[in-house]
């Protein structure tokens, strides 16, 4: 008989996350809801996710004041006004809603005459209600004390992400034991005398335990397996990790702000994603061009096919999965031009010419008494370091030289409220100027994530045309560990080293313009500018964690790559697929409650592992999208 025990194998590994997360996380939704539901029915104002309520005790009435309030991820920010202490009686109380994301500063100001009064800072919790009093701090003096006390205790809603923390152990700890027993002779004996033998030793030497030499000429997953030279699984590993981590922020990360990205300068989880995509693409181009180039294929041939891919991904970006679809049906007049694919399809192509134009083949192994061995994956291609050296060179001129009517030359500020609000309108500086220049206003992103804290009001693509340059130079980093695993080829303490020397060269070259600080640096890392800091720190973690993949994968084979490796092979299909679908059931329904993180983190976990189990389903019946 036929052995129908999927959750032997780690390929089950999506479904088993999906089902545990419905069923634990879902039962921590109806706990944080009726806990919400407790606190919310005592007040009088609804408060949805990341906020808290803050009731105002005047105590110096008839004195009246003034609050503001300055989040401290908005780095020398103006004061916003938060409630104006407008009440005719001491015993009443102002109500507002302060923001519970980050810790604030507030300040106090008599209305009369507009002095400070006292300042206080402060971290609300989110869905927590509390009490800022102000009044004398001593009866026969005129100082005053601003108090802030808690009414009611704040929910805990980081909860769902502890029980799926917890899911995900325990699911690595069920597959680890369950491979241990299944290498043991007796469990093996057992399984061969109560099961179909020919389908027990497909069992037993899957993925969930050791591939047997003598099967590897027979089972094609084992060859699969065993052409790790050819095409490394670290790779496929590292692409779908970045993959899913990113359609997991696209759908909402359960509405937390750790899940989004950050305004400005700085770094979240959002922001590590679409550089470590980046990266892996450079080590791809590598890899295969090296590999069709020994096939007997011209340049100009490959050329072409990459100029065909590169229109592809930028059409399908432009059309398919456009963002400005929120301003109402897509039109020629404001259809946004620039995009994630289209920044994507512009790098692709121009690293790939690179490599085209200067690549040499090198003999298969490589010598190693060339006289520039140590730093052959550098110096042996110095043409290809001059032009990106030159490329960054022209971001840097840009960037802090060209004239930008109205602002100062050499902005990186966000604009509105930042910088005290002295350049409302300076977003992005020369990288804003430029795509609205270029683009036109209407052409560009409509809503970019430094309008949350900075309040800013002009248009800016993250996306946008000067970013190119520093994408480039990240994908061509990558290209350079494509490098590295070409020249050290089974050699791979070799490789392991070299992986960690430029891990440790870009942190350190990151440490030096950032000075350690997310703002204070000579170029602070950020995301929305794709700043030379930003690309070097990125490439600093990623070198980093290809090397864990690539030893723990492709050297000691401890770890499959699942359940990352199969949405890694079908990256192009999972990417459109989870934005074109992104509001169709089963990805998305209809919450009891909106404002709940439990709920938002039950359905974007589901609408992320359906997507792995969709990869999965597809790599076993060898259906990959290529273009």
């Amino acid at each position: 008989m036929g052995l129908a025990w999927p959750c032997a194998s780690a390929h089950c590994l999506c479904l088993v996350v999906t089902l545990s997360l419905i069923l634990l996380v879902s039962c921590s939704s109806s706990s944080i809801n009726s806990q919400r539901a407790d606190s919310l029915s005592k007040r009088s104002t609804h408060l949805k996710m990341d906020q808290a309520l803050l009731l105002i005790h005047n105590e110096l009435f008839p004195e009246k004041f003034t609050v503001y309030w300055r989040s401290d991820q908005c780095y020398q920010c103006l004061y916003q006004t938060l409630a104006k202490s407008d009440q005719r009686s001491d015993r009443a109380s102002d109500v507002a809603v302060v923001d519970a994301r980050h810790p604030m500063t507030l300040q106090i100001n008599a209305t009369s005459g507009n002095t400070e009064l006292c300042r206080v800072h402060y971290r609300f919790r989110e869905f927590g209600n509390y009490s800022l009093w102000v009044k004398n701090s001593n009866s026969s003096t005129k100082d005053i004390a601003c108090n802030i006390i808690i009414n009611q205790n704040p929910v805990y809603t980081n909860l769902p992400i502890v029980i799926a923390f917890f899911i995900y152990v325990a699911i690595f700890i069920v597959l680890s034991l369950g491979s241990f027993l299944l290498r043991l002779n007796t469990v093996q004996n057992w399984l061969c005398k109560r099961m179909n033998p020919v389908e027990t030793d497909r069992l037993i030497n899957s993925e969930l335990g050791s591939p047997r030499a003598d099967l590897g000429s027979q089972d094609p997953h084992f060859a699969t397996w065993n052409a790790a030279p050819q095409r490394l699984r670290s790779l496929d590993t590292f692409r779908g990790l970045s993959l899913i981590i990113m359609v997991f922020v696209n759908y909402g990360g359960g509405g937390y702000w750790f899940f989004k990205h950050r305004s400005w300068n700085g770094l979240t989880i959002a922001d590590l994603v679409f550089p470590w995509f980046v990266f892996i693409m450079g080590t791809s181009i590598h890899l295969s061009l090296t590999s069709m180039l020994r096939k007997g294929n011209s340049k100009w041939k490959l050329f072409w096919k990459v100029l065909w891919r590169s229109i592809q991904l930028f059409l399908i970006g432009l059309f398919v999965i456009n963002e400005n679809y929120c301003r109402g049906p897509l039109s020629w007049n404001d259809i946004r031009i620039m995009g994630v694919l289209q920044r994507l399809s512009i790098t692709y192509l121009v690293v790939s010419a690179l490599e085209l134009l200067f690549t040499k083949l090198l003999p298969d192994p490589v010598p190693q008494n060339r006289t520039c061995f140590l730093l052959q994956d550098v110096i042996c291609y110095w043409p290809q370091w001059l032009i990106v050296i030159v490329l960054e060179a022209g971001w840097l001129c840009l960037t802090f030289l060209l004239p930008v009517p109205g602002c100062p030359t050499g902005y990186l500020g966000p604009g509105g409220i930042g910088d005290f609000g002295k350049y409302p309108n300076c977003t992005g500086g020369a990288a804003g100027y430029i795509d609205r220049l270029v683009l036109g206003e209407d052409h560009v992103y409509q809503h970019p994530s430094s309008n949350v804290v900075y309040n800013t009001t002009v248009p800016y693509d993250p996306e946008g045309i000067l970013g190119i340059i520093n994408s480039v130079v990240m994908a061509f980093l990558g290209l350079q560990a494509g490098k590295i695993l070409v020249f050290y080829k089974n050699q791979h303490k070799q490789v392991l080293v070299r992986f960690f020397t430029w891990s440790v060269f870009m942190g350190v070259i990151s440490a030096i313009l950032t000075k350690c600080s997310s703002n204070e640096g000579f170029i602070p890392v950020n995301k929305n500018l794709w700043s030379i800091s930003y690309v070097t720190t990125l490439a600093c973690f990623a070198f980093f964690l290809l090397m864990l993949i690539y030893f723990l994968v492709d050297v000691k084979k401890f770890w499959m790559g699942g359940p990352f490796f199969y949405p890694g092979m079908n990256s192009i299909l999972v990417y459109v697929g989870h934005e074109v679908f992104e509001n169709y059931f089963p990805f998305k329904w209809k919450m009891q409650d909106s404002q709940s993180h439990a709920q938002h983190l039950t359905q974007n976990l589901v609408a992320t592992s359906i997507w792995v189990l969709i990869a999965y389903i597809l790599y076993k019946k060898k259906i990959f999208w290529k273009i």
